[in-house]
């Protein structure tokens, strides 16, 4: 019996040897990108992106939790808007700040989560015209800290995350196609 119980305990620690040196792996940052073409100049595309009060019509993330609390700064549009919001399971928690934006270009935002975990990311919408149509790249990076490294031995978090952007880019596209 205590064969038994050495040998399981053995394969036990051997497992988890193996899947933290696999986290110690991963890179030490992470980048998620998802582009689309919008049939609509980038003016139009860059008053959605750069209002937070105008995401409740493309944001994947606002239709996850109808009831979640939104809280929006002094300023909710261009260079120094801020917004807030507390969420369920699916939305978290959390905050962004426009630390730069340059008029139908490119919006940057620092995006604070503080739940289901803490991390400071950077999202960049850059945006392209293109006759009457506009590119638009939407990327987030930021650092991979122990945590995200071991989640991502388990679930990839640019097909997780990706779909969102997926999500969101095909209802910015119809809000600005209107």
């Amino acid at each position: 019996m205590l064969k038994i119980v050495g040998l399981v305990l053995l394969v036990l620690l051997v497992v988890v040897g193996v899947v933290l040196a696999l986290a110690t792996m991963k890179p030490a940052t992470f980048i998620i990108e998802r582009s689309t073409t919008i049939q609509a100049p980038a003016d139009k595309v860059f008053a959605l992106l750069s209002d937070f009060r105008q995401w409740g019509q493309w944001s994947p993330w606002e239709q996850k939790d109808p009831a979640m609390q939104r809280t929006f700064g002094a300023t909710s549009a261009g260079l120094g808007a801020t917004y807030a919001w507390v969420g369920n399971k699916d939305v978290g928690q959390g905050s962004m700040a426009i630390t730069a934006a340059a008029p139908a270009t490119r919006v940057v935002i620092a995006l604070d989560f503080v739940k289901p975990f803490e991390a400071k990311n950077q999202v960049v919408f850059d945006l392209s015209p293109e006759g009457a149509q506009t590119r638009v790249n939407w990327a987030m990076s930021g650092d991979n800290n122990f945590i995200g490294k071991l989640m991502q031995v388990f679930m990839s978090m640019d097909a997780m995350v990706g779909r969102d952007f997926e999500s969101g880019l095909a209802k910015l596209k119809a809000a600005a196609e209107r």
